[in-house]
């Protein structure tokens, strides 16, 4: 049972990390993956085989009735996996539609249409804070997509627009690793009540603002000059706007009020983060019907909740559904807990492990990466806020920059701007990996400081 789950894992994980390779979409591996495991495991399970299982024991002492107590543990378990992972999800889904309103009414263009300069340090700069920031309060593939869409109005020349296009990467991807709201593996942390939204804040932001700064100052020494001047095909946007500017400042700062309340409601209430999340898209709902509600249905609708929602990426969603619940099978089994010692045991040091971890996240996503961290490591060896989880949130969500392909803003920005895979690495990757190095020195320098 446990060398057949094993099998399906890896060969599903290979399957995601080669998507583009054997042109097979990572979402449906993953589902595929995911439901194998739970199947493998409930077909080739009984009694013997789940013996030394610290779980099934403490189960079947409290489900004594039970007839076939192993299928009945499995069932339960696969609940509980089923449960957790579905706060992520619908957390994601609704923080996603929040978003999708805003675009819809134009509200981030309230902040990109403030960017006139044409020196191209300048720019550079400005580009990498206001991504850095952004990130931290959307999600870093959704600040990419807003900031290279606003690269392409602003540079026209390719070399230097491509120079652009990595830095909001690399700053996208800093920026959402210290907000529990920023990036979905720190996200995952959150939910999973391994980090606090003060603490990680308090602890990564720093480190990632190192990780930003390395390759951010080495590129303000390699781009000159002024940038040249715009034709006005490049800066009209061919969009309609069916937005007042009072409407998308009003969507703007409501949206952004919603994602930032959602801490302060967990705080508060001590209800699951989702709860806050999806209060925080009913407001935004509800205001986004006011502002429209003299406009006719066709009108209406583009800018409407229900559009937003028919808009997400649903695709990612049901990626994570696939591979969390593959890590929740491993989990109940015990591999994960087995795989940590040995892990532990071979590299000696659990800081080794996790900026292993960060770098893996370039070649494999690093949504699957943390849940196995998360399988492998547990609250009661490393409580809330041990420097494993702050350190884990840091590394996975910095190190898939090092590659374009290592995070969803990184393949996203790939396939708008046609960045080649060999010139990223050629160009951008060693002094990304640098910069990466360079925050988690920081990470654990401040920590020996602080403990």
């Amino acid at each position: 049972m446990i060398t057949a789950m094993i099998i399906v894992f890896i060969v599903g994980y290979l399957a995601i990390a080669l998507e583009h390779q054997i042109n097979i979409n990572k979402t449906a591996t993953a589902m595929m993956t995911g439901v194998l495991c739970w199947s493998i495991f409930i077909l080739m399970s009984d009694d013997i085989s789940l013996a030394a299982n610290t779980h099934y024991q403490a189960f079947i002492k409290n489900n004594t009735s039970l007839s076939i107590p192993y299928i009945g543990f499995i069932n339960f378990s696969l609940k509980e996996a089923l449960a957790s992972t579905a706060e992520i999800l619908f957390f994601l889904m609704a923080a996603m539609t929040i978003v999708e309103l805003i675009d819809a009414h134009e509200g981030f263009t309230v902040v990109t249409s403030r960017i006139t300069t044409r020196n191209s340090r300048t720019l550079l700069w400005v580009i990498s804070i206001i991504t850095f920031f952004l990130s931290a309060l959307l999600d870093n593939l959704t600040t990419a997509i807003v900031m290279v869409s606003l690269v392409r109005k602003l540079v026209e020349e390719r070399e230097k627009r491509l120079l652009y296009a990595a830095v909001v990467i690399v700053a996208a991807n800093a920026g959402g690793a210290w907000s529990p709201i920023g990036d979905v593996t720190t996200t995952m942390l959150w939910m999973k009540g391994q980090i606090s939204a003060v603490n990680i804040i308090l602890a990564v932001v720093l480190p990632s603002i190192v990780s930003v700064l390395v390759p951010v100052i080495y590129f303000n020494f390699q781009i000159k000059g002024d940038l040249k001047p715009l034709k006005k095909s490049i800066i009209d946007d061919d969009r309609e706007h069916t937005s007042t500017k009072l409407a998308s400042m009003i969507m703007l700062m409501v949206g952004i009020g919603a994602l930032i309340f959602v801490p302060i409601f967990k705080n508060v209430t001590h209800l699951p983060p989702y709860m806050g999340m999806v209060i925080g898209l009913s407001v935004v709902w509800i205001v986004s019907e006011f502002i429209n509600s003299e406009k006719d249905a066709v009108l209406k609708h583009p800018l409407s909740a229900t559009h937003a929602l028919s808009r997400i990426d649903t695709s990612s969603v049901l990626f994570f559904l696939g591979i969390l619940i593959a890590i929740g099978a491993l989990e109940t089994t015990g591999i994960l807990h087995h795989f940590a010692d040995a892990m532990s045991k071979a590299l000696g040091n659990i800081d080794i492990v996790v900026v292993a971890v960060g770098i893996m996240s370039a070649i494999i996503d690093n949504v699957p990466l943390v849940a196995a961290t998360q399988g492998m490591y547990g609250l009661t060896e490393y409580p809330i806020d041990s420097k494993l989880w702050h350190f884990l949130a840091y590394c996975a969500g910095t190190g898939g920059s090092i590659l374009i392909i290592g995070s969803a803003a990184g393949i996203a920005v790939m396939g708008m701007e046609k960045i080649e895979f060999g010139w990223y690495m050629k160009k951008i990757s060693l002094i990304v990996l640098l910069g990466y190095l360079a925050g988690a020195g920081v990470y654990l320098l401040q920590y020996s400081f602080t403990h």
